[in-house]
């Protein structure tokens, strides 16, 4: 269509305004989100130049660990952390305790096998809230892999006295493949890319489950079934192989024996694959396997547990609040280094940069060290019900309306290399400013997608702005999760001085921006208990 001549000026005017407005970029419509670069220059020259994060870490490892909660060694980390931050200068540094059920510890653990060819020594560990032998004992190996009714009925009147061999030998593989890695830049990109942004991503870390153990509606279990069949048939033990090879064991717990009234079972021992294949293979043959075993473990009837807090005060906005925060729990065959001392070091030399900086914060930033993570992200969860609302029912709090934000770390040892942004889009522009100073050290990336397992789902699940940090796996599913290789020389020493600048700039800048994080809309009530992962 063609225009009179004299409406052409008008048409070429409005022409030129619209491209202008179409090329104007998105940073010169909006205001860009301030970084303050005078305050990162004291974080980095704090964090990198006088870090204290390696000498954390083995206080909350070598002295301390494991931390299994409510043991005696989570007890006492509990108090030097608290004693630790007091000195920094930190204010309200307390323990507030929550319900959670009995603590335990091993203090002995000590088995041999002899087979025809001699005795040996055997790489195992309990699992967590089993019970003891009740000094030395002593008997037969035996194969008993029961998974159904009619195969329990099979072997009634056959284990007495018997060491149960529970499980078929599995294959293992040669390590062909390094067991430690960083992403790479096309793994990345394609987390960038995500289409699913519910599909979770944590580098092979698996989400946890729940409090674990419950009564169904229809009565026992079938696993609790069998293990009140092995008690009745008077077994001495069980063995099964742990997950993981060349001598490094993966091992849980039975959290259904944390309460008071539990009925323990018999002791369940987790050994090396390799221990658990020389028996299997020795039994097939038709040769005997003699076992001498010593277990004690101890229980604490004290059921109450304990997350510790600890802040920093804020100026002119004081009354608002940001958070950062890991479990301080773990599990006990190791020291509970990358699970999670690293990231509880990590979140307390932030906090420690942030005070010994003398930089200036205009919000309250307040540390949480969770206990109970393990179990089903227990103290975090008794938290955010406690101040800022309930997920079950989504009654909320006044704190609920003061809260900006919360940043989390539980992925191991590894460099922080971007943020899981959990489905909040309107924060990506904000975290991409402040991950820029950053960049040299390799935190580009930012996902929509949710990420899921450990403490910040606490607070997204009540609506609170929670965020989990990307980082490279390392050696952490293929070695040190869960496992007894999960000590302080698998720690990366760089990576935790850079973990923990990084976290201190982004709590630095949450803490004084002008408005709150931006939210996503609230949830609908989850009823039950709030524990579903």
């Amino acid at each position: 269509m063609r225009f009179p001549i004299r409406q052409r000026p008008l048409l070429s005017a409005l022409t030129a305004l619209t491209l202008a407005l179409v090329l104007v970029p998105v940073s010169a419509q909006q205001a860009p989100e301030k970084v303050d670069y005078d305050a990162i220059y004291k974080i980095k020259q704090q964090g990198f130049q006088n870090s204290k994060v390696m000498e954390i870490m083995s206080w909350l490892t070598d002295v301390y660990g494991p931390r299994l909660t409510n043991s005696p060694g989570f007890r006492k980390a509990g108090d030097w952390a608290v004693k630790e931050m007091t000195s920094w200068g930190l204010a309200n540094v307390r323990l507030e305790p929550f319900s959670f059920g009995r603590g335990w510890s091993n203090d002995k653990f000590y088995a041999m096998a002899t087979t025809p060819g001699g005795s040996w020594p055997i790489i195992g560990y309990p699992t967590a809230w089993t019970a003891g032998t009740d000094g030395l004992v002593s008997g037969d190996a035996m194969m008993a892999t029961i998974q159904n009714d009619e195969q329990m009925a099979s072997y009634k009147g056959k284990l007495q006295g018997k060491f149960v061999l529970t499980q078929p030998m599995r294959e293992v593989n040669a390590l062909f493949d390094p067991p430690a890695r960083r992403l790479t830049e096309p793994e990345l990109l394609a987390m960038e890319r995500e289409d699913d942004p519910t599909r979770a991503g944590r580098g092979g870390r698996g989400g946890r489950g729940g409090r674990g153990g419950g009564r169904g509606g229809d009565g026992p279990s079938f696993n609790q079934r069998l293990a009140q069949f092995y008690k009745a048939e008077g077994v001495v033990a069980t063995i099964t192989a742990g997950r993981g090879d060349g001598g490094t064991v993966f091992v849980g717990g039975a959290s259904a024996n944390r309460q008071p009234d539990a009925t323990l079972g018999v002791p369940a021992i987790v050994i090396a694959v390799e221990h658990y294949g020389r028996m299997v293979r020795t039994l097939e043959k038709g040769q005997p396997v003699t076992i001498e075993m010593d277990v004690k473990n101890t229980f604490d009837d004290d059921v109450n547990s304990f997350n510790v807090v600890g802040e920093i005060p804020g100026t002119d906005k004081a009354a608002e609040l940001v958070m950062l925060g890991a479990h301080f729990d773990s599990w006990h065959s190791g020291t509970g280094a990358t699970d999670n001392a690293a990231g509880s070091a990590v979140m307390m030399e932030a906090m420690r940069i942030l005070k010994q900086s003398g930089l200036r914060l205009r919000r309250t930033v307040r540390i949480g060290l969770w206990g109970g993570e393990e179990q089903g992200l227990i103290g975090s969860r008794e938290y955010v019900t406690a101040q800022f609302g309930d997920s079950r029912t989504m009654a909320l709090k006044p704190a609920h309306g003061m809260f900006s934000g919360y940043f989390n770390v539980d992925n191991g040892t590894g460099a922080i290399r971007g943020v899981y942004l959990q489905g909040n889009e309107a924060i990506a522009p904000i975290f991409e400013a402040w991950m820029k100073p950053f960049s040299n050290l390799g935190m580009r990336t930012l996902t929509i997608r949710d990420t899921g397992g450990t403490d910040h789902q606490s607070f997204d699940r009540v609506g609170l702005p929670g965020f989990q940090f990307i980082q490279d796996p390392v050696e952490y599913s293929s070695r040190t999760h869960h496992s007894n290789m999960d000590v302080y020389e698998r720690i990366q020493a760089a990576d935790m001085k850079q973990n923990a600048v990084i976290v201190a700039a982004f709590v630095y800048h949450a803490a004084n921006r002008d408005e709150r994080l931006p939210r996503k809309p609230l949830p609908a009530p989850q009823g039950g208990r709030g524990t579903s992962q």
